[in-house]
């Protein structure tokens, strides 16, 4: 029969009841998924910021993986807390920037030269006609 202490060190290593990942208390491998999923998250939220689902929702996700990954990491039950930390800040811009992004899509719908627009292409009658009311209408929002 052995004793605890030899089954302890043929179990964990040499590295006692905390395991080989680390020191305190740990119990088993470290819990790094919320770290790799807000950076994932925010970085596909990047790429698709001006998208409402790319930005918006991918973003706040890391942001939240991002700031529990994080914590896990100062408590010690992660590995990974700079990457989850920097996947939080990923996720946080594409979410600004997609915020950007409808606030300005929003203001342009709701101008009145938008509505200019929509008239001016039920009256055009030809492709010449259409082009000219697209013409007015990116004229009008850049003077």
């Amino acid at each position: 029969m052995t004793s605890p202490q030899s089954w302890d060190q043929a179990h964990y290593g040499s590295a006692g009841p905390g395991g080989p990942y680390g020191t305190g208390g740990q119990q088993g491998p470290p819990r790094n998924g919320m770290g790799v999923a807000a950076l994932t998250l925010g970085l596909i939220g990047a790429v698709l910021f001006w998208t409402l689902i790319g930005g918006i929702v991918l973003g706040l996700l890391a942001l939240i993986f991002g700031i529990v990954g994080y914590r896990r990491g100062k408590r010690g039950e992660a590995t990974n807390g700079t990457l989850a930390m920097v996947g939080a800040v990923i996720g946080g811009l594409a979410l600004v920037g997609s915020t950007i992004v409808l606030a300005l899509v929003a203001s342009v719908v709701s101008s009145g030269d938008y509505g200019e627009l929509e008239d001016c292409l039920n009256r055009a009658g030809t492709q010449s006609e259409q082009q000219q009311c697209e013409d007015d209408f990116v004229d009008s929002l850049v003077g």
